[in-house]
């Protein structure tokens, strides 16, 4: 049995956001059907760009912080709790748009990584319909 702690996993900054890959193909814990990461969205900040998993789901769980989700052109409010369920290919990004750091747990079906993400450059977070 292996046990790690995520501050143990370097943490990569990417565009809106930090990730510390916790499990999955060559990270933390090594898996090769599912993967999870640590996600941190700074106030303000808004996970860019859209993206999509053409070959997994993909499961987030609201650690700390408030904000909002876009999901294929929906937008709602997300709080500390609350757990969203993105299908396969369904376009989403996260904001934050509390006062305070959000930390989020993302659970993946299949192992993945970055290198797998179908990204949309074209979709905009304030383009969609809030709910």
């Amino acid at each position: 049995m292996k046990v790690i702690h995520e501050n143990e996993v370097p943490e990569k900054a990417v565009p809106g956001r930090f990730l510390r890959w916790i499990a999955g193909p060559g990270h933390g814990l090594t898996s090769e059907d599912c993967a999870c990461c640590i996600m941190r969205v700074e106030p303000g900040s808004t996970v860019q760009p859209a993206h999509s998993h053409p070959d997994c789901e993909e499961l987030i769980y609201f650690i700390k912080g408030n904000g909002h989700v876009y999901v294929d052109g929906l937008i709602t409010p997300v709080r500390e709790g609350s757990a969203v369920l993105f299908e396969k290919n369904s376009v989403h990004m996260v904001r934050n748009s509390g006062d305070e750091e959000m930390k989020v747990a993302c659970f993946f079906s299949e192992a993945t990584d970055l290198s797998k993400y179908q990204f949309h450059k074209d979709v905009d977070f304030d383009g969609g319909k809030q709910l």
